[in-house]
């Protein structure tokens, strides 16, 4: 079920209109089309020269994907010091900030100290939409390296913090992507409503965020409320108005795939999801993978997966130990940044060096069992 099956409903004003029931069968028709000459657009600027045996790309292809930018410029995971009294950094991806680097890797967060810290004392994921005026810490690097809004991922395993992703964006409106923080509190509502976001150009991004402030989207509805019923990681590669009823403001503000990760708090009662929207021109990632562990954790599957340079990518079941960063996040629980010639193992260094792929960033979802908290699924970011 998409966003346009359950309707992505509003509450004030906008409800009537947002069901798709309620939709004229012409607009629906007309959006319809209109996703599907995005959809073969991009195929052709992807495919546009004959593919190569080794990765399903021209080398024209592969040159032009690997000097895109990304809308994240930075990725850094900070995790507790031994005795648990501050954050340290683990690692960092800061090929775009090499002097926010520096400065990173010199300093420690308490709790309520700065981006990582704030995100642990409250123990839910932050945004921040400006570092101007903010508890941000690191203000002047930030802007020297053309940083200019962040969030926040805190990873809690058992009610305890096992590290926090950082992720950080250039001038936003300058290029096209979304990142929404969506939440659910049950004493208010049933429920998501957005909590922030961080919406890149001008105006059709206001287009876009004015939509997303205005709706509210129960379980299995639109792409937060169907990562938030399946309890797992959604990607649609195409956000169609078949089933994403913002479907024209997404086409207007340049998106037209996303991604939505339920993520764990440290209050089970609170509900979060992000939703990372993405356009060709400046995608969220170069690759995106979700991992699934099998019922003895020793092997991975891949359930969806998509990739600048190739496009879909193919279901395919690979070792733990062969996945690097991925089985490293699945087996500790701990957000992984990892930069190396094989980011993710041996089972995928061929396919990631021909795209020029160096970096992952290895996000574990944490779910309830009936015995604890366990990593039900790996989100992969490839820079």
């Amino acid at each position: 079920m998409g966003e346009g099956a359950a309707g992505e409903a509003s509450g004030k004003g906008m409800g009537a209109i947002l069901q798709r029931g309620r939709w004229p069968a012409t607009a629906v028709r007309r959006l319809a089309a209109m996703a599907r000459e995005r959809g073969r657009a991009r195929r052709e600027m992807r495919l546009r020269s004959a593919g190569s045996a080794d990765c399903g790309c021209s080398g024209a292809q592969l040159a032009w994907v690997s000097c895109m930018n990304t809308f994240i410029r930075v990725a850094e995971v900070w995790v507790p010091s031994v005795d648990g009294g501050v954050l340290e950094l683990a690692d960092g991806w800061f090929d775009n900030a090499p002097a926010f680097g520096r400065i990173s890797r010199e300093m420690c967060f308490g709790r309520d100290e700065g981006l990582p810290g704030r995100a642990w004392e409250e123990g839910r994921p932050l945004l921040l939409r400006q570092f101007e005026g903010s508890y941000f810490r690191r203000i002047d690097a930030a802007r020297a390296g053309g940083l200019s809004c962040a969030l926040a991922l805190p990873v809690f395993l058992n009610g305890a913090l096992s590290s926090v992703l950082v992720l950080l964006c250039g001038e936003v409106q300058a290029q096209a992507g979304a990142i929404e923080l969506w939440h659910n509190d049950p004493r208010i509502t049933s429920d998501l409503r957005l909590d922030d976001g961080i919406f890149g150009g001008d105006t059709a991004g206001t287009a876009l965020e004015a939509l997303a402030r205005d709706a509210f989207l129960p379980r299995g509805s639109g792409l937060p409320g169907l990562a938030w019923q399946r309890e797992q990681a959604v990607f649609m590669e195409q956000l169609d108005a078949a089933h994403f009823l913002r479907a024209q403001a997404a086409a207007d503000a340049g998106l037209v795939s996303g991604l939505a990760l339920p993520c764990a708090g440290r209050d089970p009662a609170h509900t979060w999801v992000l939703s990372l929207l993405s356009s060709p021109a400046t995608p969220i990632a170069r690759r995106i993978e979700g991992w699934l562990p099998d019922t003895d954790g020793l092997m991975l599957q891949r359930g969806f997966g998509f990739c600048e340079a190739r496009g879909s990518l193919p279901t395919e079941s690979l070792p733990l130990q062969a996945l690097g960063a991925i089985g490293r996040a699945l087996s500790t629980g701990v957000v992984q940044v990892c930069t190396s010639p094989e980011p993710a193992g041996q089972a995928l260094a061929g396919e990631l060096d021909a795209a020029g792929l160096r970096t992952v960033v290895a996000i574990p979802l944490v779910q309830a069992g009936a015995s604890g908290d366990l990593i039900s699924e790996v989100v992969a970011l490839y820079f």
